[in-house]
């Protein structure tokens, strides 16, 4: 099989398409993979995705406190029945419990494809630009060798028409093709100005455009035209020079961004782990914040990790490269580190099975409204192995209302908490929530003298 072969002919319909279309290498690189991005997204939200809200968590809550009060309410009817009846000397059958159907569980995790979908329309651009970046900077080189190397032809003799032709028939690096392509054009009788301009628009860049004016405007002039052409060769080699130059002192505002990012995912880590806690468990009634417990703040601060690493990388390209689509292959970097921080750190494993929490002892117990419940209520949480999940954050809530404070796990994966239940008689319900995985206990608050 003859690939070169097939290689040419593809490559000739491609130019063929892209001349009579005026296709644009955007259109490829950066509108199929957006389309592709929504796509997705379109896909996420007709399958029943969607965003975390306070509502759903909100209806979640309710939905469990419901379900674990009614089974304290079965168990104590059940348990009275059985003492009536083991008075009257009678055995009461056991109760088949019919297993309820299960409800298919919300799929809450948009705003996670939502992360896959914008990696999916930058990336390819942000690759694009970056080897399009690259190969004008080689073009620029070259073309400013091409530029000595005329002007020794011409210091010996030779007009600047037969010169450029014969160096296209040299390697020229970067330029070789779009020489050639000039000196093809000047050989079919176009002049030398519309030849060379014609190699400046192949060629894409701002920088050559400006050097072949002055080469066609000293064609044109007469005079020392080879010493003008050697001074201009000079010239550009300073400005790229100059320009590689700037790039590099500009490189050490790469490297703070970058920890800037790393500096506000620890940041976050801190507050999800040490004060909101605080803030959620007992300083929740002292800074007046009733339902403070409910907000979802590791979500919170998930969204504004990623936000600020998609436009902390297009600030970076417009800082350091001047322009901003050079920014886009910072913002997939950045995003791509950060939701492996997140999800590793904030949202562990983002998944509700991948802990499990039992209740050890401390379940059912009555108590007194107001009052510290006098045996802790202890949880164990493992991992999908069944070991335990040592120094993990739990998130523990008492509804309908009441003191308790969040906690992390001990080595053995156990943690302990005594919460003080509100002063209104009922049941309470404690959760412990470990990233999506929850378990509950229940505290009977009787009234003082029964």
């Amino acid at each position: 099989m003859n690939i070169e072969k097939y290689r040419l002919i593809i490559e000739r319909y491609l130019q063929i398409l892209t001349i009579r279309y005026e296709i644009k290498r955007e259109y490829l690189t950066l509108g199929i993979p957006v389309f592709i991005a929504l796509m997705i997204v379109l896909m996420a939200i007709f399958t029943g995705h969607s965003f975390v809200t306070d509502e759903t968590a909100a209806g979640d809550a309710v939905s469990d406190e419901d379900a674990a009060r009614k089974a304290a309410y079965e168990a104590l009817v059940a348990e009275m029945e059985a003492a009536e009846a083991a008075e009257r000397g009678e055995t009461v059958p056991a109760e088949e419990v019919e297993p309820e159907p299960e409800e298919e569980e919300p799929k809450d995790d948009l705003d996670h494809i939502m992360v896959f979908a914008i990696l999916v329309a930058i990336i390819p651009y942000s690759i694009d630009s970056y080897f399009q970046k690259r190969l004008l900077a080689k073009r620029e080189v070259a073309f400013s060798e091409f530029l000595y190397k005329l002007s020794e032809l011409m210091r010996g003799g030779i007009d600047p028409v037969k010169g450029f032709i014969n160096l296209s028939k040299t390697n020229l690096g970067a330029i070789t093709d779009h020489a050639r392509d000039a000196a093809s054009s000047m050989v079919l009788g176009k002049s030398f100005d519309e030849s060379m301009h014609r190699m400046s628009d192949s060629m894409k860049s701002r920088l050559i455009a400006r050097y072949i004016d002055v080469v066609v405007q000293a064609a044109y002039t007469g005079g020392n035209v080879a010493d003008l052409l050697f001074r201009t060769s000079e010239d550009m080699r300073s400005v790229i020079a100059l320009q590689k130059e700037k790039e590099a002192n500009l490189k050490q505002y790469i490297v703070i961004f970058y920890l800037a990012q790393g500096i506000i995912i620890m940041l976050t880590y801190i507050l999800s782990t040490s004060l909101l806690p605080l803030i959620q468990g007992v300083g929740m009634e002292m800074l007046g914040g009733e339902g403070l417990s409910d907000i979802d703040f590791e979500r919170g601060f998930f969204h504004m990790i990623i936000l600020n690493a998609l436009f902390g990388g297009l600030i970076i390209g417009q800082i350091t490269e001047g322009e901003i689509k050079h920014g886009f292959k910072h913002s997939a970097v950045l995003i791509t580190l950060s939701y492996i921080a997140c999800v590793t750190l904030l949202l562990p494993a983002g998944a509700g099975g991948t802990y499990t929490i039992n209740i050890i002892s401390g379940d059912a117990q009555e108590s007194f409204g107001g009052i510290p419940v006098q045996e802790p209520i202890v949880f164990n949480v493992t991992d999908m192995d069944g070991n335990p999940a040592s120094n993990a954050f739990v998130k523990m809530s008492i509804s309908p209302d009441g003191i308790i404070t969040s906690s992390m796990t001990e080595e053995d994966g156990t943690v302990a908490v005594s919460p003080t239940p509100g002063s209104e008689e009922g049941t309470y319900i404690v959760t412990a929530t470990v990233g999506e995985s929850k378990g509950t206990a229940t505290i009977i608050v009787k009234e003082i003298g029964d």
